[in-house]
């Protein structure tokens, strides 16, 4: 059965129509003003063509692998077209399956519960905290956390070594395609190689490049890819575990229950005997987020006709005209791990000389409707390592409080996609040249953690 619930062929413009372009805030200092969405390192708007897409569908939503009626049916097929239109989206291998998880980080603590006994596994200290943190949770697995490389040669080169001196057995490298604190790029390509010069595997955290740079599974040689739907401009929580089937299909389910297992009988002893699926299902127990897998499925479509190439050329338009405002603030320094001539997909982070990320932040949304990241974007040891250790500056607003016995670190973290129009990076701009310059026209203060306009 072929389905299809695409909305009425529209015509793509530029930038790609997203929910919420245009929605109006409040501002502190009165009057209201188009917000702009300048966080899409954490989630990303939906695609209006998503969401058109799933409200077609939602009129005939049914159980997944579960009935014999239409509905039923009919949601099976647009699980499974979904699960083929994700494969080739990532252009994966005719053997490789897609698990549907809920978000990267399920997907990779999805790996790392299927890791064969005695796994060696080696990662960056510079990764997102979903795939620094699942593999010493893996039962028998050894960790090696490589530091920090200044350039992308150096992360081959101290892969490499690790992995050359290594013992035999199973070995797994973990590594980022897009920095979410930098948005430089990786090596990806060439990472995998070393990885297989000493017979070790790669799964590519793939959250903050697929929504920005085309995937490509076979091409770049990797085993995994692991991405989230929410930052792929679809919501509803879904997410993506693409890749070799063998230790997917040889280890114990990640879930046990209905979906995932074929047959289950009573023993004389009165237990249970259970046989598992070998497939993609052997992973996927219970009723399946069918409209989350579907919008998934749209984005990834959505994506592919709107044209890789146009889509990174706009964004790297956008890009040079951010880093060219911010340049021309001599107080703003932006982080970079590879050197300012590194590429990168449209995430940056900077600190602002006399101020606390917190106060600045909240200085531009309450103050000009925009929204950014500050913190450590759950990427610690990485934000530590390019702030040199050097703590926000105080201001009425401190950042979140650091652990004891270290100073308080934090900075402001910008990030655009195929949703954002160009004004949107220039209000950014001018509103950090006038914080900058004139300071902020409101009084704040810290409330649960957060720096918040004080409206005492």
């Amino acid at each position: 059965m072929t389905v299809s619930f695409a909305a009425t062929d529209r015509e793509i413009c530029t930038p790609l129509p997203v929910l919420g372009h245009d929605v109006r805030v409040p501002l502190v200092t009165g009057g209201e003003v188009t917000y702009a969405a300048l966080d899409y390192a954490a989630s990303a708007p939906a695609l209006q063509r998503v969401w058109d897409d799933v409200a077609a569908y939602a009129p005939y939503y049914g159980s997944v692998h579960r009935g014999a009626g239409y509905l039923s049916q009919l949601s099976t097929d647009l699980f499974e077209q979904s699960r083929e239109t994700v494969a080739a989206f990532l252009g994966c291998r005719a053997d490789d399956q897609v698990v549907f998880t809920r978000s990267t980080t399920d997907s990779l603590n999805l790996l790392a519960a299927v890791l064969p006994a005695g796994t060696r596994v080696f990662v960056f200290e510079t990764e997102h905290h979903a795939s620094l943190l699942p593999w010493e949770r893996a039962e028998g697995a050894e960790v090696t956390y490589l530091a920090a490389p200044r350039t992308p040669e150096q992360a081959v080169a101290a892969l490499d070594v690790a992995l050359h001196a290594a013992p035999k057995g199973p070995k797994l490298v973990c590594v980022t395609g897009a920095s979410n604190v930098t948005g430089e790029l990786w090596p990806v390509r060439e990472l995998a190689a070393a990885a297989h010069r000493h017979g070790a595997r790669i799964v590519l955290d793939a959250a903050q490049l697929a929504p920005h740079h085309p995937v490509d599974v076979a091409a770049l040689d990797v085993d995994w890819v692991a991405f989230s739907g929410h930052k792929l401009y679809a919501p509803f929580g879904s997410g993506v575990l693409a890749g070799r089937a063998d230790w997917l299909r040889e280890a114990e389910p990640y879930l046990a229950g209905g979906g995932a297992s074929r047959k289950v009988a009573r023993r004389a002893d009165g237990g249970v005997d259970v046989e598992w699926h070998t497939t993609a299902a052997r992973h996927e127990a219970g009723s399946p987020n069918v409209i989350g897998v579907y919008a998934v499925a749209a984005a990834c479509k959505a994506l592919t006709e709107a044209g890789f190439d146009r889509l990174v050329s706009r964004e790297q338009q956008l890009l040079a005209r951010l880093r060219e405002g911010l340049a021309e603030v001599p107080e703003v320094r932006v982080l970079s791990l590879f050197g300012e001539d590194a590429p990168r997909v449209g995430v940056l982070s900077f600190v602002v000389q006399g101020w606390n990320s917190s106060h600045f932040a909240a200085a531009l949304s309450a103050e000009y409707g925009i929204g950014v990241r500050d913190g450590l974007f759950c990427a610690h040891p990485l934000v530590r390592t390019l702030l040199g250790g050097e703590p926000d500056a105080p201001g009425e607003c401190g950042a979140p409080e650091a652990v004891p016995g270290e100073r308080s670190l934090n900075a402001i973290r910008v990030s655009f996609g195929a949703g954002t129009p160009d004004e949107h990076i220039e209000r950014f701009v001018r509103a950090v040249r006038e914080l900058v310059r004139d300071g902020a026209r409101w009084k704040y203060r810290t409330e649960d953690g957060r720096c918040v306009p004080d409206r005492g």
